[in-house]
């Protein structure tokens, strides 16, 4: 007697639609990061026109120093900018991730294993294009983490300037990617730019975190007790040698995101609520102003193009990027047995993947780290960051206009909501009780038309359905 044939196994579909708490807090999120991402591009372009109108009044405020020497923060604005703002930009990143592990996508390890393959993929394909242009071509290979970050933020500005809305799953997919992206940007800046360790302030970092998980871990509120005390552990932090803004990715991820029975939401989801428009609106903006200021001439954008460490960046971002995501993903479905959502296609993947070549605020942050005492190649590296994220930008934007109607009658129906309960029907189709209400609202519908066809005397035809 033979064995019973086994039924065949069901592809797992990789970028579906997701479930609707996961679907509002990507569409929120999102939404503070695009106000965000304009505000950052007119930021980029103000310090743009500002270096090159003005250039000595631009270096004199970049360069003015300020803060307490006795502390060890007689620091530039630049350096402010870059150490202190950023810091909150990182808090943020931070309470994202943990949220991400404990309660979004990455909690899945099945589902998980997609975007962080794409993410690592989209950091260690660039870095080996930078690699390998600087080994052919006798540049300096200290470079190489630049073109490996992802400004989630200015490609959500680029998708708003070019009025191109992306299906829930791939905005989820670009913010995921984005946030393992944010992680492992954070592990590159602890372990390969860290400056000499002062054990001291180190220890004292140590014991400022300690306390703040404490006081969290007790449940303790009030928003002078931890503005100080962060403010403090960022201080230590930045004394110690190890870049500050590990501090505010430390605490981002103390803090609980899991909601209990008597929670609406999390701490860390109402935190994040509070600080994100201060680091979308405010931090890296102002960061923008006075990083992105480089002098452009046709000489400079030549150079671009001719020096290895500057065409290692731009490749870095426009193919590295790319290829890496995009390969990666691929790879991640090819081999986990799981296929694409049926509503989308892989060239819609390549468009996203060419979208993360944006790698604006982490890329100038690393560029200045790894070519920290060397001005001139600093702003030429920083002048390949903009050309590149250009440059990825246009290609995005290319991509996704071919698309575009595409994108828009998914949007239209992830979006729908007949029945007007604020819940998108999409959500309902399973369910009874939503036919139920359809039904009665097109039997509303239809002795509407017809009470108003009596009224004009028109035969007028009845409505039934759905328009």
């Amino acid at each position: 007697m033979s064995a019973p044939t086994p039924a065949p196994r069901k592809d797992r579909k990789v970028l579906g639609r997701l479930s609707l708490p996961e679907r509002t807090f990507v569409t929120d999120a999102l939404r503070a990061e695009t106000v965000g991402g304009v505000l950052l591009l007119l930021a980029a372009i103000a310090a743009l026109i500002w270096a090159n109108a003005l250039p000595g009044s631009y270096d004199a405020v970049r360069d003015h120093h300020i803060g307490p020497a006795a502390l060890g923060l007689d620091l530039s604005v630049e350096h402010w900018a870059a150490d202190g703002l950023l810091a909150v930009f990182f808090f943020v990143a931070g309470i994202e991730l943990k949220r991400e592990l404990v309660a979004g996508d990455l909690r899945d390890p099945r589902a998980a294993a997609l975007p962080v393959v794409a993410a690592l993929s989209g950091m260690v394909v660039p870095a080996l294009v930078y690699t390998l242009v600087n080994v052919v071509g006798g540049g300096a290979t200290d470079g190489w983490a630049v073109p490996t970050a992802t400004d989630i933020a200015f490609a959500l500005a680029v998708l708003a300037v070019i009025g191109t809305s992306l299906p829930g799953a791939l905005r989820a997919f670009l913010l995921t990617l984005a946030v393992v992206d944010d992680l492992f940007a954070i592990l590159v800046i602890a372990v390969f730019f860290t400056d000499d360790l002062n054990f001291a302030a180190l220890g004292g970092a140590v014991a400022g975190l300690v306390l703040f998980w404490l006081l969290l871990r007790r449940g303790v509120r009030g928003w002078y007790l931890y503005v100080p005390l962060a403010l403090a552990i960022w201080a230590l932090m930045y004394n110690s040698g190890i870049h500050a803004t590990i501090a505010g990715v430390a605490m981002g991820l103390m803090l609980r995101c899991t909601t209990r029975t008597d929670e609406e939401h999390s701490p860390g989801e109402r935190i994040e609520h509070l600080v994100r428009p201060v680091s979308a609106g405010l931090a890296v903006p102002l960061f923008a102003l006075f990083s992105a200021g480089v002098v452009v001439s046709g000489g400079a954008l030549g150079a671009v193009f001719t020096q290895p460490e500057t065409l290692g960046v731009v490749l870095g971002l426009v193919v590295g990027k790319a290829v890496g995501i995009f390969g990666g993903t691929w790879l991640a479905a090819r081999f986990t047995r799981a296929s694409l959502s049926d509503d989308l296609a892989w060239p819609d993947v390549f468009a996203v993947a060419t979208l993360a070549g944006i790698g604006f605020t982490v890329s100038l942050l690393i560029g200045e780290l790894a070519f920290d005492g060397d001005p001139r190649l600093t702003d030429e590296v920083k002048a390949a960051v903009l050309t590149g994220s250009l440059i990825a930008a246009v290609l995005a934007t290319v991509l996704l206009k071919v698309r575009n109607a595409k994108y828009r009658a998914l949007c239209e129906d992830e979006e729908r909501d007949e029945d007007l309960d604020g819940i998108p029907d999409i959500y309902e189709q399973d369910n009874p009780a939503y036919h139920l209400r359809m039904a009665e609202i097109y039997e509303r519908r239809a002795a509407e038309h017809r009470r108003l066809a009596e009224v004009t005397g028109g035969a007028g035809e009845e409505h039934t359905g759905p328009a």
